[in-house]
C-alpha cells in the first residue's frame, strides 16, 4: 500500500523529483496519522482504495501548503505573461484536498470535531 499511496500523491500534487524525498514522508506520516483515526476494528484494506488515496490527499496538502505560494503571483513582460499561485490559492488548494480526504474516510474514522458538553437540566 505504502507505493500505491505514493504513486498517487506523485499524480495529485505533481512532485519533482527534488520533492521525492519530502513527499515520501509525507506519505508516511499521512499513513500513519489515518490508521491512528480508524474507528476501532478497522484496518486500512477494510477502507478499500479510500484509505490510500485519502493518505494521498494528505501527502499533497502537505506538501502543496509546504510549498507555500510564491512572492510574486504575475509577471508580464511585452506578450509574455507568467502567473504563479500566490498565497491564498495555495492555502485554499490545500485545504480542498483535506476536505476530500476526510469525506473520502468519514465512513471509516472517528470524527475530530466532535465533543459533548454537560448541560444542568
Amino acid at each position: 500500500m505504502r507505493e500505491e499511496i505514493l504513486t498517487l500523491a506523485r499524480i495529485v500534487s505533481g512532485a519533482g523529483e527534488t520533492e521525492e524525498a519530502l513527499l515520501e514522508s509525507l506519505c508516511q506520516a499521512a499513513r500513519l496519522r489515518w490508521e491512528g483515526r480508524l474507528r476501532q476494528g478497522l484496518t486500512p484494506e477494510d477502507c478499500g482504495r479510500a484509505f490510500a488515496c485519502a493518505a494521498a490527499f494528505t501527502a499533497a496538502a502537505d506538501l502543496t501548503a509546504g510549498r507555500g505560494g510564491g512572492a510574486v503571483s504575475a509577471f508580464t513582460a511585452g506578450d509574455l505573461s507568467i502567473r504563479g499561485r500566490g498565497a491564498a490559492e495555495t492555502a485554499s488548494l490545500a485545504q480542498g484536498l483535506r476536505r476530500t480526504a476526510e469525506g473520502l474516510m468519514a465512513p471509516y474514522v472517528e470524527t475530530e470535531d466532535f465533543c459533548f458538553k454537560g448541560v444542568r437540566g
